[in-house]
Parts: C-alpha cells; structure tokens; sequence
C-alpha cells in the first residue's frame, strides 16, 4: 500500500502533512511510502532527511496523486486535482466540510473515502489523532508572539534605576486550547492576564495558570459533547460583550479565540470597544479566517484604528511550520496505526469504530457522515 504526500499548494501554507520521523513509522509498520519534492522544504526538512526515513522522492506531482492508496495532506485538495485520484483512495487532511459540500460531493463521486481532520472526535482514544487541538495549541502561542511584537510595551513588569515598569495587561477571550496556550504564553512573558470563557467549567483551569477568570453571567450555557462552547443567544451575546468592555478598554492586548465549529464565529469585541482602548494597544483576532470575532479585522492584515492595532493574520500554525508539521505529522501517523491491518495490509476504517464514524465523511461514492450530507 502507497501512503502519498504532496507539496502543499496552498498560497502560504509552510506545514508538511508527513514529516521524516513519521516516514520512518509508516515504513516499519510495512507501508510504502512517497513523498512529492519540496514537500518539507518549507518546515525545515529536505527530501535527503525523507530519503533517509525509507521514502521515495516523487517528481511528478500528477502521477503521485494518481498512485496513492492513502494521501496525506494538510489542505483540502484543489477542485482541479479531483479527477487524478484513483478510486478507492483514502484522502485524509483538512477539509473544511461544513463550508465545501460540492467538493466533498465531487470527491464522493470519484469513490475516494475522505477522511477529515477537523471531524476526528474530542475523545480520550482519539486525543492523539485530535489535529485541530494540536494546531490550536501552537496557533495560542503565535496570537501572543504577534501581541508581543506590535505592542509598543514590553509584557513583564521591569524595576529599573529609570523607575518600575508595569505589566501589560492581556485579556484573552476563549479558554479553549489556543485560549489557555495564550494565557499560559502570556504568563511567561510576565503578563498580567485576565480571560474569559462562556463555559464557567474553564474557570479553574484559567486560575490554574495564574490568570484571573472575568466572571459574566450569561444563564445556561454548557458545551457540546465534543467540548466546543455551544453558539449564544443573540442576548447573551449583548450580555457578554456588556460585561467585556470595562476589560478591554484598560487592557493594553486583547486576543480573541472564540469560534463556533462549522460556522461563522461570534462578532464579540465591536467598533466601539475598540475604540474605547489606548493607543499603542494590540487585538489579535485567532477567529479572523472564520469571519472574525473583532470589527474592522481583515484576512492577513493589519490595520490601525485610531491608533489600536488589529492583527488578522491568518494560518497561524504556519508562522511555526517546524514543530507544526511535527504534530500533524504525527496526529495522521497516529490515526494510520489505529486502522492499519498489517496482515491484509489495508487501511480498515471500521464504520462501527467510533473514531471512524466521526471522521469519515464519504466512502463507495457516497456521502455517509449524516450531518453533512444533510447540510
């Protein structure tokens, strides 16, 4: 069996979906394993470490889509390249479901079993095929790197013959896994750190890193079963961003990171808020490629309101290609081990496998994830 992976067509996409080390584990399970030229270059890792790890180096991208039995990717494959794979090919990446239903429908037609990354379910078994945990993590780390690098403060408090220099003050909005990332970076640094959550069941975790958890009582709230804050009220929504002002106008960084899976993200810090800081303070907005959680943010920007600046760069993970790759690669490794019939030598999603039910989206031409074949 062929396990594939291409170079990332992506405009600005610098994570390799399969890294050296993960070669080397697909090979000693007994997988074949090519990898197209260039494809790790980008995160730090040329094709003589590939060749190394036991892979096959594959110039010609057309015929390495064509002859791969599982690929692997990071992206959703452009609506071009459909046609070249083979049927029965097992294509496993970040697909974006909910928001490309005819590719998915076209994918489904050509009899390729699609498994998609953002649906693998929030379970302990599952934990270390969970990608969207493992980029979330690194993509809190990166909001505050960017914090740090447009603020015109430094973040830990400084005594100095000059005289005391005072924290800076980080709200972060979201205690999800890039939110507690952010905190506990934000710590480090020597920040003092206030954060807020819809779930009240963060809370401690929040105090745990040293932050002060911003009380706000929005009613029943809860979360879904996967873990994800379930999407507010239109007045709960006013609630929350009532109770979030007075934070955001004496913070000097304020990052959100509050999205709803599959859809738009919440619009949680408005024009006024904004306008209500400092100049010289920073709002990075995590949430901008799904619609952003700020006013006035815009995709891969960053734009100067009144002196406050709004960071919406986008393909956060990215900016950290290197350990980025490492834990994607080894997310799909992981996810491959678990389904791997050495004795066969095939891949066997089991649909009564719970992981399995969760993450494969179409299989034998057809679309069999019920939630999205009835969007």
């Amino acid at each position: 069996m062929l396990v594939a992976t291409p170079k990332e067509s992506w405009a600005g996409e610098l994570r390799a979906a399969l890294v050296p080390a993960g070669v080397k584990k697909l090979v000693g399970a007994g997988l074949e394993v090519a990898v197209e030229a260039g494809a790790g270059a980008a995160a730090g890792y040329p094709d003589s470490e590939y060749i190394s790890a036991g892979a096959t180096i594959a110039g010609d991208r057309a015929e390495l889509l064509g002859s791969a039995d599982v690929l692997l990717r990071v992206r959703k494959p452009e609506a071009a390249e459909t046609g070249l794979l083979k049927p029965g090919c097992v294509h496993i990446s970040f697909l974006d479901p909910f928001n490309e239903k005819p590719l998915v429908a076209s994918l489904a037609e050509r009899g390729v079993t699609l498994v998609s990354m953002e649906m693998i379910p929030r379970t302990t078994k599952a934990q270390k095929m969970d990608a969207l945990s493992s980029q979330a993590n690194l993509a809190g780390y990166v909001t505050v790197v960017l914090a740090a690098h447009h603020s015109r403060k430094i973040f830990p408090m400084m005594m100095t013959p000059a005289g005391t220099i005072a924290p800076s003050r980080v709200f972060v909005i979201g205690a999800g896994v890039a939110g507690l990332q952010a905190i506990a970076t934000a710590k480090r640094l020597g920040a003092r750190v206030d954060a807020f959550d819809t779930r009240p069941v963060v809370a401690e975790q929040v105090r745990s890193l040293g932050a002060r958890f911003v009380e706000i009582d929005l009613g029943e709230i809860g979360q879904t079963e996967q873990g994800y804050a379930r999407e507010l009220t239109p007045e709960q929504l006013e609630m929350q961003k009532e109770g979030q002002k007075q934070v955001i106008a004496r913070s000097d960084v304020v990052i959100t990171t509050a999205q709803v899976f599959g859809r738009a993200a919440p619009r949680i810090v408005t024009a006024d808020m904004v306008a209500a800081m400092r100049p010289g303070s920073v709002v990075v907005d995590m949430a901008v490629e799904s619609g952003g959680n700020v006013e006035g943010s815009v995709l891969d920007e960053v734009v100067d309101v009144g002196g406050v600046k709004i960071v919406g760069l986008g393909n956060l993970p990215s900016d950290v290609s290197r350990h980025a790759s490492d834990m994607y690669s080894a997310n799909l490794v992981n996810l491959i081990e678990e389904f791997w019939d050495a004795d066969e030598k095939t891949l066997k999603l089991d649909p009564d496998n719970e992981i399995a039910a969760g993450c494969v989206i179409a299989r034998d031409g057809r679309i069999v994830n019920e939630t999205i074949a009835n969007l």
